[in-house]
């Protein structure tokens, strides 16, 4: 008698736990159901994300850059985001246009790309993917990767990776870059060749 009264309570405990183990996995597909039923577009998720994240959205982002009352840079992006975390950040996912200024307040280089990465504590611009400067002379420079730091004085852009300078009459191909804000003054780490080109190809500033 005491033997089957042990296996009618084991028998009951196993049902119990077959009981409680399938109303968890009943609650968790009817959460899982729930959640989908619920329609939530990526955007929504998206956007969500981002708040959690401490993600500041910035659309047609128009910033002016000024030092002692005068202008010294204007950045235009279609989007901006800024990144609050350990170490913040502003990212341009969109493409960025500058214009930098001179002592007068003109325009004395321009500066395109299609991705530009500010780093706060840093205090410096990481740009890649088609980047462009240009200055009033027209000599053009195209890289896929460039820095820019202000604190570097007269060697503002910076990049260890391959560069290519447009002069009027010739083509210059290298390997890194140190440059001047405006571009006037610039020197190729590691040449590797030059062409030289007819001067009706010349980029129009």
């Amino acid at each position: 008698m005491m033997a089957l009264l042990k296996r009618i309570t084991l028998a009951v405990s196993h049902a119990a736990v077959y009981v409680k183990a399938s109303l968890h996995a009943t609650a968790f597909i009817f959460l899982v159901s729930f959640l989908v039923s619920c329609g939530n577009s990526e955007k929504e998720l998206s956007e969500y994300n981002s708040k959690s994240l401490g993600v500041e959205e910035i659309k047609n982002a128009d910033i002016n850059y000024t030092l002692g009352g005068k202008a010294k840079a204007k950045l235009l992006s279609p989007l901006m985001l800024r990144v609050q975390d350990a170490n913040p950040y502003v990212e341009f996912p969109k493409k960025l246009h500058v214009d930098f200024f001179n002592e007068t307040g003109t325009v004395d280089s321009r500066l395109d790309a299609l991705y530009g990465k500010y780093l706060e504590q840093e205090s410096k611009v990481f740009l890649k993917d088609s980047v462009r400067v240009i200055n009033i002379l027209g000599d053009t420079l195209y890289c896929h990767e460039l820095w820019w730091d202000r604190n570097r004085k007269g060697n503002e852009f910076y990049t260890d990776k391959p560069v290519r300078i447009r002069r009027k009459l010739q083509i210059i191909d290298g390997i890194g870059m140190d440059a001047s804000q405006d571009f006037k003054a610039w020197h190729i780490i590691s040449p590797v060749g030059t062409i030289k080109v007819p001067n009706s190809q010349f980029p129009v500033y």
